[in-house]
């Protein structure tokens, strides 16, 4: 369905922007990045792409470098794989040292364009991705001729064995004691081009590794496996170009080889393509294939999709720009566009750094590997992390984004349901907090020192045991998805309702394991053993897996659906045990659970029934209680960060208290300590923190804009001395456009027109 639109989408834009008053240009493009230094390393890049492809762009010792990532190049070990480095040197060169430099990043068009003279020499490079096709294209124009030469570089050019802290590149092979080896790439010149690609060892791969750890190779042949015969790579070549041989080098801690193409003469314009290409059957057809329609791309249709994305949605915090306030509505965009540079990938955003990673030494001292490397993986997927990355995308109205994280949990269903009924003999589906691309749990998660007669079915681990009830927010977002957007979500309940099958189903289990009741004397549901977060550990009737079962099911019940399943549901709604409270401070404030055995983290779950599951908030009963939660509970207090997931700045947004929502989500979407002002960590994960900058997106937005049911609730969280002009989305296909001026709305355009009757204006 999404190919389709997409292809629709592309014949379109034109019409669309050219309709478009685009009042929010100006707006825009004071959020642009100039730069008029070169960069000193990778540590001081910038971000480019579109499509499903990210590069780091920087020029340094005259040179134009570039990183390519591709989301799903995902190697034997679930490493994600950069594509290798692209090289770029002219000659006589315009940017060596002491030259006029000049690089900027255009937001609106979705391009890099570099400029420098060197004496009478002037050039300027374009660097853009194609959003319809995984095509980079790199255009040198120059008012005299020049030679271009174009590098290939790649570090994986023979079999290596990781080192112990390389294997946090993996995650399923972090702490382990098997050696891991780094297989080599494939690297030619073919007709004047460099193909290059990395094929997996289909003997070598982790799938097989973690079924067999894991105790399944009785049903590996029910069990998907998107590992194998994976191929990822692509091809460069250019206009007027030629292969040059090879050169061979060292960046950083890195040593590579250099497959280079170079001018056959002295020209004005240059242009210098590569392409990605990720397959499982005939990579190389496929690659020429791809190469041939190549031949299609359009800058404009490309700048057509970037301008309508812009329109969708903004915020801009009208303020001097030396502001924080205007830093952090600046910064939202920047991070919306890094998001937007994989809107149509196979697989969704990572939350370590997405597509713009770089060489980790810039991160952390300590870590002197490979490019390829980041903490917590590449194909691991971490759930209250992936979250944060697309929660926001419902109010910024970005829907098609989101699809790649519900197809991550819709491809794996197949396996998350086969080991329930494997370990345990009973229905639904088992999804673990950290799990690797085909849905299983991390081998280093479900842990290397296991007791022969612990439950094969959970990981044994003092942070992720017990801990099923994250799914449970991408079920609710799904939902939301539909009420937002009015996509059709049919092919996602089946995982939806399997989600929820699996707590009633494996909690009666469990209970009569214990003896003869599967319910309590109340007929509720005992959910314990469970886990709060990764922070109440062994907890007995978690708030988080409450509300997340209730919610989910409550709203399952509001769509059209067959008496059958209403009737199972209505019945399931009835065995969900209530929330527990507690006294801290002499207020009555939400409990994590009823009981716990340890405390093993530093998340906040008590505030999760605020976000994300919105049973306590602005014009709902109990808000008091859930603010005194915030305001009491000393758990909550000791806890309390703008730093990377932390969700503090969403929670008060929500609670409706709007100093400490300013402060923690100015904290979030400040300037980050590198050169590219969004590139904030690296946290508690990675650089790029894609966490924090969707947890600031999200706060951001909440301050402006909340929903109950119909209800529009504008400004709940908002200072009314912030001026402000906002485009935000609501639930029942609704946009909400609004200036804020001098603590005065001048502008409010709510479309449809009869959603007017539902607004609620809040400013104090």
């Amino acid at each position: 369905m999404y190919q389709v639109f997409r292809n629709i989408l592309l014949w379109l834009l034109p019409v669309i922007c050219a309709f478009n008053t685009q009042a929010q240009q100006p707006e825009l493009d004071s959020c642009n990045i100039t730069w008029t230094r070169q960069s000193r390393s990778s540590g001081e890049s910038m971000p480019c792409g579109g499509g499903d492809i990210g590069l780091n762009v920087w020029v340094e010792k005259g040179e134009l470098c570039c990183y390519l990532s591709r989301s799903g190049a995902f190697d034997e070990h679930n490493i994600m794989l950069k594509q290798g480095r692209l090289r770029v040197k002219l000659t006589p060169n315009p940017f060596e040292n002491g030259t006029q430099f000049r690089q900027t990043l255009h937001l609106r068009q979705g391009y890099i364009d570099i400029s420098g003279s060197k004496g009478p020499l002037q050039a300027k490079i374009r660097i853009w991705v194609d959003v319809f096709q995984p095509l980079i294209h790199v255009e040198v124009n120059s008012n005299q001729p020049v030679k271009a030469t174009a590098r290939y570089e790649n570090w994986r050019t023979k079999d290596r064995l990781l080192s112990p802290g390389e294997l946090l590149a993996s995650s399923g092979y972090k702490g382990g004691t098997i050696p891991v080896t780094a297989y080599h790439d494939s690297i030619t010149f073919h007709e004047n081009q460099v193909l290059f690609c990395h094929r997996n060892r289909d003997d070598k791969l982790i799938f097989d590794f973690t079924v067999r750890q894991q105790g399944l190779n009785a049903i590996k042949s029910q069990l998907w496996n998107p590992q194998r015969g994976l191929t990822s790579g692509g091809a460069m070549w250019g206009s007027n170009m030629q292969a040059a041989g090879t050169a061979t080098g060292k960046y950083l801690n890195t040593p590579y080889t250099a497959w280079q193409l170079q001018s056959r003469q002295a020209a004005r314009n240059h242009t210098i393509n590569v392409l990605l290409h990720i397959d499982t059957i005939n990579w190389y057809q496929g690659l020429q294939q791809q190469i041939a329609a190549a031949a299609g791309s359009s800058f404009e249709k490309t700048q057509a999709w970037w301008q309508q994305y812009w329109d969708r949605s903004f915020i801009f915090i009208q303020k001097d720009t030396n502001t924080v306030e205007w830093q952090a509505s600046r910064n939202y965009q920047l991070f919306r566009y890094m998001l937007g540079c994989n809107a149509y990938g196979a697989y969704p955003t990572k939350f370590n750094g997405g597509l713009f990673t770089y060489d980790p030494v810039f991160v952390n001292k300590n870590t002197p590997f490979s490019p390829d490397f980041r903490r917590w993986g590449g194909g691991t997927f971490t759930a209250q992390n992936q979250r944060l990355v697309y929660w926001p995308l419902l109010k910024s109205g970005d829907f098609d984004l989101m699809t790649a994280q519900f197809e991550f949990y819709r491809r794996a269903l197949q396996n998350a349901t086969a080991r329930t009924r494997f370990y345990w003999g009973h229905a639904g589906a088992s999804f673990t907090e950290q799990m690797e691309n085909f849905g299983l749990p991390a081998a280093s998660e479900y842990g290397w020192k296991r007791p022969a007669d612990f439950d094969k079915g959970v990981e044994y681990n003092n942070w992720l045991e017990y801990e099923w009830d994250t799914v449970l927010e991408f079920c609710l977002m799904i939902l939301d998805w539909e009420r937002f957007s009015g996509h059709d979500i049919s092919k996602y309940l089946p995982l939806i309702e399997s989600c929820i099958t699996f707590f009633d189903e494996h909690y009666q289990y469990l209970a009569t394991l214990r003896g003869g009741a599967a319910l309590d004397s109340n007929g509720h549901l005992v959910l314990y053993p469970g886990s709060a977060g990764e922070t109440y550990k062994l907890a007995y009737n978690s708030a988080t897996t409450i509300v997340g079962l209730h919610t989910v099911t409550s709203r399952l019940l509001e769509l059209s659906i067959a008496d059958s399943t209403r009737k199972k549901l209505q019945a399931f709604l009835q065995r969900i045990p209530p929330l527990s409270f507690r006294n801290m401070q002499g207020y009555t404030t939400i409990s994590p659970a009823q009981s716990w055995q340890r405390i093993n983290n530093q998340e906040t779950p008590q505030l999760y029934p605020v976000f994300p599951y919105g049973m306590y908030g602005i014009g709902k009963p109990g808000l008091d209680t859930a603010r005194n939660t915030w305001l009491y509970d000393t758990d909550a207090i000791s806890r309390r960060s703008a730093v990377g997931w932390k969700q503090d700045n969403i929670f008060c947004a929500r609670l409706g208290l709007t100093k400490e929502a300013a402060y923690y989500t100015l904290e979030k979407l400040k300037n980050s300590t590198n050169r590219f002002p969004a590139f904030w960590g690296p946290g508690f994960d990675w650089t790029p923190d894609h966490n924090q900058g969707g947890s600031g997106m999200i706060g951001l937005q909440e301050m402006l804009l909340q929903t109950d049911g119909k209800h529009i609730y504008l400004f709940p969280a908002w200072p009314p001395k912030w001026d402000v002009h906002f485009k935000l989305h609501a639930p029942y296909e609704t946009t909400v456009e609004g200036i804020l001026k001098d603590g005065k709305i001048v502008k409010l355009e709510v479309l449809p027109k009869e959603r007017e009757k539902d607004v609620v204006v809040m400013l104090k």
